[in-house]
């Protein structure tokens, strides 16, 4: 029996096993990886303490961190989690079963799709999700970006250091990423932003050799390439959440109280899969809430 369970290891599943461990709360966290979508991200220059950093490297000092603090991690990916007199009973792959009083639930997101013709057939023959991931097989392409977010930005912007020229594709008249990448971006010859425009079609033989665009672009709605990369924000991975009867609100992000409560007695929730700090979707806010779920638990466990 434990007195927590931490159901995911990004940022904030990691950092709520730090504040566990501090609050002396025998606690296991439990995922599928560890690190979670931030080892995708090329530089990480927004976390305090760190001018430049990648995300796998941040992620390697937080979890270098929950291991010298003694924490538990299974690398296993949790099927089912059910309440029984006040008791979480939690069932993984493997259909090993864990029992704890508490749980935080740090699931995270996975990468929304544009769903068009092309997408599916073309995943990892052109088509990516991942531009850190891929970035290496991009020497001396032609590639475009689908997004306007800080992830686009700069996936663009690393993309540009190996590609022979990268297309930003955005469907609104102006980026919304931050003012200082967004300088970069147009300060770099080898990108070209493409503003007002939709993707709707992907199309070649073995591979991407080309997109349909909605409008015109230099006369023509055809533009030749041979990697696309979407980047157009997360669907939370709420569904373990939803069986156990956590309330999410209308775009599928789980409701909590400032203390990252949910409407479940014992449950909290921490991170990108949240409704809460106005979902910025940072490492530092998904870090904070991360620790204010694992106080919240410890002082729920401590009227018990």
């Amino acid at each position: 029996m434990y007195d927590l369970i931490i159901v995911g290891a990004g940022p904030a599943g990691l950092t709520a096993s730090i504040y566990a461990s501090r609050y002396k709360l025998k606690h296991l966290v439990l995922a599928k990886s560890i690190g979670g979508t931030v080892l995708e991200a090329h530089k990480v220059e927004n976390y305090p303490g760190f001018s430049s950093i990648t995300g796998m490297d941040l992620m390697q000092k937080f979890s270098q961190q929950v291991k010298d603090l003694g924490a538990e991690i299974k690398m296993v990916e949790v099927d089912s989690i059910k309440k029984k007199d006040k008791i979480f009973e939690v069932i993984d792959s493997e259909n090993k079963k864990y029992q704890a009083k508490a749980i935080i639930l740090a699931l995270g997101t996975r990468r929304r799709q544009l769903n068009i013709p092309g997408e599916k057939e073309f995943l990892g023959k052109g088509v990516s999700y991942c531009a850190v991931c891929d970035a290496a097989f991009c020497k001396d392409k032609i590639v475009a970006v689908v997004g306007g977010s800080n992830a686009a930005v700069t996936s663009a912007l690393m993309l540009a250091e190996h590609a022979q020229k990268v297309y930003l594709i955005y469907r609104k008249d102006e980026l919304r990423a931050e003012p200082i990448v967004v300088e970069r971006l147009k300060t770099n010859s080898k990108i070209e932003i493409i503003t007002d425009t939709n993707i709707l079609k992907i199309e070649g033989k073995d591979k991407v050799e080309k997109i349909i665009l909605d409008k015109d672009y230099k006369d023509s709605k055809e533009l030749k390439l041979d990697y696309v990369f979407i980047e157009v924000g997360s669907v939370p991975l709420v569904a373990l959440a939803s069986k156990l009867g956590v309330e999410v609100d209308k775009t599928s992000f789980i409701k909590i109280g400032p203390d990252q409560a949910t409407n479940v007695l014992g449950v909290y929730a921490a991170g990108d899969v949240t409704a809460g700090l106005a979902k910025l979707r940072q490492i530092v806010t998904a870090a904070a809430e991360g620790a204010v779920a694992a106080t919240s638990a410890y002082k729920y466990l401590r009227t018990k």
